[in-house]
């Protein structure tokens, strides 16, 4: 079975100019297919600064309200998307930018919470694998923005991180999908001060005692929980690490390794 990267990038990595082209300069090389996620920065945050529109964040997830989902979509499936998409076209990479709205990509729904109201935030309920199987049948490498679509016209704000390990799980019955998410860090740190106190392997029970003792909290905590299902749903492997040694996480050989 052919192999399939899924690889998703955080908004630090999208923010940095010089990391975001060390960055998309290793995922270039990648071999055979390869999805990029991308999350969104701190681009809408500071144009909703500029504009007077309060951003809210809470367990690492942004409330999205009428004005912020404009914000959003306009930053993170328009400038960032294209930015991307134009430095890996100079990379030689035929690569396609889409969003979850774009060929019925990604069908989700408004966040329903027993406590928080998340606004127009998208919870995911299908995955179009077919176009996925299309797009990549033509060696086209995509890059994917986390605005997705309810089906009646309503644009949803959706965790990349969260899109990242769908897609991942979507195409695992039909390549060996090995899932990615690469940061500005060298992987999950015991000291967020320490570069070199990575935590080489996590499984649950660590996980847990991990999040008890607040070395894992906040942003990084989606992004566990995304992997551990994305590991229950079939896929083969899922690394955590700097997006810069993308060579280095597809060999195993950096970042953290998440396990059952």
């Amino acid at each position: 079975m052919e192999s399939l990267y899924v690889i998703k990038i955080g908004g630090n990595i999208v923010d940095n100019p010089a990391l975001l082209t060390a960055c998309l300069q290793s995922f270039a090389k990648v071999k055979g297919q390869a999805i990029l996620v991308h999350g969104g920065g701190k681009l809408a945050t500071s144009i909703a600064d500029s504009m007077g529109v309060q951003q809210t964040m809470v367990d690492g997830r942004r409330i999205t309200d009428e004005a912020t989902l404009k914000i959003v979509t306009m930053v993170y499936a328009g400038y960032i998307n294209k930015n991307i998409v134009a430095q890996l076209q100079a990379e030689g990479v035929n690569a396609i930018g889409l969003s979850g709205v774009d060929g019925n990509l990604i069908l989700a729904h408004k966040r329903v919470h027993a406590t928080i109201d998340y606004g127009w935030v998208g919870d995911i309920d299908m995955v179009n694998t077919d176009l996925l199987l299309q797009l990549l049948s033509k060696n086209s490498k995509l890059v994917i923005a986390p605005i997705t679509h309810d089906g009646k016209g309503q644009l949803l704000n959706t965790n990349a991180d969260t899109i990242a390990q769908s897609l991942a799980t979507a195409l695992a019955l039909k390549y060996q999908v090995h899932l990615i998410y690469g940061f500005e860090k060298e992987g999950v740190l015991k000291d967020v001060n320490d570069s070199n106190s990575v935590v080489a392997q996590i499984d649950k029970q660590l996980y847990k005692k991990l999040k008890e003792e607040k070395i894992i909290f906040e942003g990084m905590i989606p992004k566990i929980d995304n992997a551990f299902s994305a590991l229950e749903h079939g896929v083969q492997s899922v690394i955590i690490g700097k997006a810069e040694k993308m060579d280095e996480l597809i060999n195993g050989t950096a970042g953290t390794t998440i396990t059952l």
